[in-house]
């Protein structure tokens, strides 16, 4: 089916307005990523766009199959993910803890950005509920199938959030230059943790549920 006839009516200015609005929207994403890119540099940030952008991938493609719809749908699943991120971002304050010496500031520290990117989106619950419902509003069964505009929709979300977190990542790695000149001692080492620790504070309680 042709794009035109899929998308005929749609207001894409509304939609990448909220899009962009969204993203712009301080979350764990935007602070862990600010983070990174302070701590570890501009190639590790990279890196962890990479992978937050393959979780956010996989939280779609999630959202389309039914997967999260189960999730989202059982306590005991959403509690378990909701859990699971929170202990995570407990785990990456720790980690920035105890980085020690001049490796804090080094590319290297960045290789594993990938693999914690992805787990970061991927055990926030947040993430699957944004696409069952703010990307999903967006699509109408009238125009044709919904898992079609839902997955142009989310690789159009995708596109916006690449944008937003590579400009995080320059930031955060000029931020890092500045702390820099501050060594890495356990001052600099404890803002970053406290940095996350308040993030995962943040986590606990948007996702609750009443």
């Amino acid at each position: 089916m042709p794009l035109s006839p899929l998308f005929d009516g749609f207001d894409w200015r509304v939609f990448l307005v909220a899009m962009a609005v969204i993203e712009l929207t301080p979350g764990p994403n935007m602070g862990w990523l600010a983070a990174r890119a302070a701590q570890a540099g501009r190639c590790a940030g990279f890196k962890a766009v990479a992978g937050v952008t393959a979780g956010l991938l996989l939280q779609l493609l999630a959202a389309m199959s039914g997967l999260a719809a189960i999730i989202a749908a059982s306590p005991v699943l959403y509690e378990a993910v909701r859990w699971a991120g929170i202990g995570f971002m407990l785990f990456l304050a720790w980690d920035a803890w105890r980085s020690e010496g001049g490796g804090l500031y080094q590319s290297e520290a960045g290789a594993s950005g990938f693999g914690r990117g992805l787990a970061a989106n991927l055990l926030n619950p947040k993430t699957f509920l944004f696409y069952l419902s703010v990307v999903g509003q967006f699509a109408d069964p009238a125009r044709g199938p919904v898992w079609q505009q839902s997955l142009i929709l989310g690789l159009v979300h995708l596109t916006v959030s690449i944008a937003v977190h590579s400009s995080i990542v320059f930031l955060g790695a000029r931020l890092g230059r500045t702390l820099r000149a501050y060594g890495s001692g356990w001052p600099v080492r404890l803002s970053f943790a406290l940095a996350l620790v308040g993030l995962a504070v943040w986590m606990m309680v948007t996702t609750a549920r009443s």
